[in-house]
């Protein structure tokens, strides 16, 4: 019995750079913009205080893994199950378990975007 292919996004995953990421969310996702838009200027403006770029960094960075997960709707359905479950849940090993399924997806993610993680525990 052959399988479908998978379905491949139709959107490519933007390069880490912050305008890139908003016009993939403006096709993929673009209830998700105004979320960016504010994090986006609280990230701004925590750099501008700090003189740094690293809040730019991690602003940008962690928008292009959301972008790598709402690429693929059916992984972005599943992360949304997998936290509304672990809100609800009461039993320690359960929460442990969707816990390491939603970081495994979001390692995932992070690869796709290029974003290095640190092992297991990175999220």
């Amino acid at each position: 019995m052959s399988h479908p292919a998978p379905r491949m996004p139709q959107v490519p995953q933007p390069p880490v750079q912050a305008e890139a990421i908003r016009a993939a969310l403006a096709q993929l996702a673009p209830h998700l913009l105004p979320d960016f838009d504010r994090d986006r200027a609280a990230s701004t403006e925590r750099a501008r205080s700090e003189v740094s770029a690293i809040p730019l960094r991690a602003f940008s960075e962690a928008w292009a893994i959301e972008v790598a997960i709402v690429r693929h709707p059916e992984t972005a359905e599943r992360l949304h199950d997998l936290q509304i479950r672990l809100e609800q849940v009461s039993d320690l090993d359960e929460a442990r378990k969707l816990t390491a399924e939603i970081s495994r997806i979001r390692r995932e993610a992070a690869a796709e975007a290029g974003i290095p993680t640190v092992g297991p525990a990175a999220w």
